[in-house]
C-alpha cells in the first residue's frame, strides 16, 4: 500500500511538472529574466486605489530592465488569475519598440501608442488598461513583460491569446511584477 501511494505521488509530480502553466505556450528561447518594477507599488505589495476602479483607473507606471541583444520588440500583459470566472485580462500591449524601458502612468486608451506600440483588447472589451476591481477578497495582478526576437505582425486590438500564440517560440527574456488589491468595504 505504501509503495503504491509513493508511486502515485511520483507519477502526479511528474505529470504536474510536464503540464505547462498558463501562458506556457509562450516559453522563452533564451531563458533570460528581465526585471520589471513600478514606482507605484512594490512587488507583492498593494496597488494604490488610483490605479483601480475605485480611483482614477489609470495605468500604473511600469519600468523594466534593458532587453537582451537581439530584441526587436516588447510586449506587456497584465492579468488577474484570481478572478471568479478564470484569469481576467486587464492590459495587453505589444510591438513596443525594443529600446523602450517602460510605460508611463496613465497610458491613453487607443489602439496605437505614441511610440508605435499597439494595445490589445482586454476582458473589459476595450483597447486600454482596465484596473483591478475584484468582486471580493484580495486578488493578485501580474504584470508580465516579454522581449521578442521580432514584431508580432498582429493588428491593434489583438487578444491576450492571440498575442501568446504570436509570441510562441520568439521570447528571448521575460519578467514579472505582482501587485495585490482588495476593495475597501468588501
Amino acid at each position: 500500500m505504501k509503495r503504491s501511494c509513493i508511486s502515485i505521488l511520483v507519477f502526479f509530480s511528474v505529470v504536474l511538472f510536464l503540464i505547462p502553466e498558463a501562458g506556457a505556450e509562450a516559453r522563452t528561447k533564451g531563458g533570460k529574466k528581465m526585471e520589471i518594477r513600478s514606482s507605484a507599488f512594490q512587488n507583492g505589495g498593494m496597488i494604490p486605489a488610483k490605479y483601480t476602479c475605485d480611483g482614477s483607473d489609470v495605468s500604473p507606471p511600469v519600468e523594466w530592465s534593458a532587453a537582451p541583444v537581439g530584441t526587436k520588440s516588447l510586449a506587456l500583459i497584465s492579468d488577474d488569475p484570481d478572478a471568479p470566472a478564470g484569469t481576467w485580462v486587464h492590459w495587453v500591449v505589444y510591438d513596443i519598440p525594443a529600446e523602450t524601458t517602460g510605460l508611463p502612468e496613465n497610458v491613453p486608451a487607443g489602439k496605437t501608442l505614441e511610440n508605435g506600440g499597439k494595445q490589445g483588447t482586454t476582458d473589459f472589451g476595450k483597447t486600454a488598461y482596465g484596473g483591478p476591481c475584484p468582486p471580493s477578497g484580495t486578488h493578485r495582478y501580474f504584470f508580465k513583460v516579454y522581449a521578442l526576437d521580432g514584431m508580432t505582425d498582429l493588428p491593434p486590438g489583438a487578444t491576450k491569446n492571440q498575442l501568446l500564440q504570436a509570441m510562441k517560440g520568439h521570447i528571448l527574456a521575460e519578467g514579472q511584477l505582482v501587485g495585490k488589491y482588495k476593495r475597501t468595504g468588501r
